[in-house]
């Protein structure tokens, strides 16, 4: 089977070039949270990479570096990671260099969702973000060009890599598990261009409307954005 590697990454690098949207939803989070967006601060999210991609990273630019924590929670983070990743910082959002962001923040705040029979249908969100992501809560504006490069740059890797595939099977399963005990359906972006829900406890996959997708947070009260325009 091929392996991961640097080359692998700039492929990848390559194809997942999309913004999520078209609206510039680090400045509707960064009012409530601390004046910074959630995905561009290891106070808030901490970015795991491959060392392949650490070594592609290191080449390239002089943006990250490795992530010390200062924390029992960050600690906890590195404690756990696999003997293959590591975690890392960048010198955060007003230096972003968006050619080389690593595949963690082009995703963020999504990972492809697999089936319990095996299948990638499209993308489901770190639930741990929910109040403090406003993409989260608006899933209508995510554009279409994003959810196919992302599917297609995790399809790449997984092609590569099939412990990452493994990881990510796990996290969806996981995420079953905690929406089960919450009585709450997880909402999915079609890789096609519609939504999906799976239900709790039967786990059905079923279409859905973007309606059924709860707010969160402080987007509570705010009005729905206008979902991206179709293709």
């Amino acid at each position: 089977m091929p392996r991961p590697s640097p080359d692998l990454y700039g492929r990848i690098y390559d194809q997942f070039t999309a913004a999520i949207s078209r609206y510039d939803c680090g400045k509707k989070c960064a009012p409530h949270n601390g004046g910074e967006p959630v995905c561009c601060t290891t106070k808030h999210a901490v970015p795991i990479v491959d060392k392949h991609e650490w070594r592609l990273l290191k080449s390239r630019t002089d943006l990250w570096h490795r992530y010390e924590p200062t924390d029992a929670s960050g600690r906890q983070i590195v404690a756990e990671l696999h003997a293959d990743c590591m975690a890392v910082e960048c010198k955060g959002a007003r230096h972003c260099e968006r050619d080389n962001r690593s595949l963690s923040c082009r995703a963020f705040p999504f990972f492809p969702y697999i089936t319990r029979d095996d299948r990638l249908i499209g993308l489901a969100y770190y639930w741990i973000f929910e109040r403090q992501c406003w993409v989260i809560s608006n899933l209508g504006i995510v554009d279409r060009d994003f959810v196919r490069e992302c599917i297609a740059a995790y399809e790449l890797l997984f092609a590569h890599d099939h412990e990452e595939y493994d990881s990510i099977k796990e996290h969806s399963a996981y995420m079953r598990r905690v929406f089960t005990r919450r009585n709450r359906i997880i909402p999915l972006i079609d890789r096609d261009g519609g939504y999906f829900a799976v239900e709790p406890r039967t786990h059905v996959v079923r279409p859905a409307r973007l309606d059924e997708f709860a707010q969160h947070g402080p987007y509570r009260d705010e009005p729905a954005a206008l979902p991206a325009a179709a293709d």
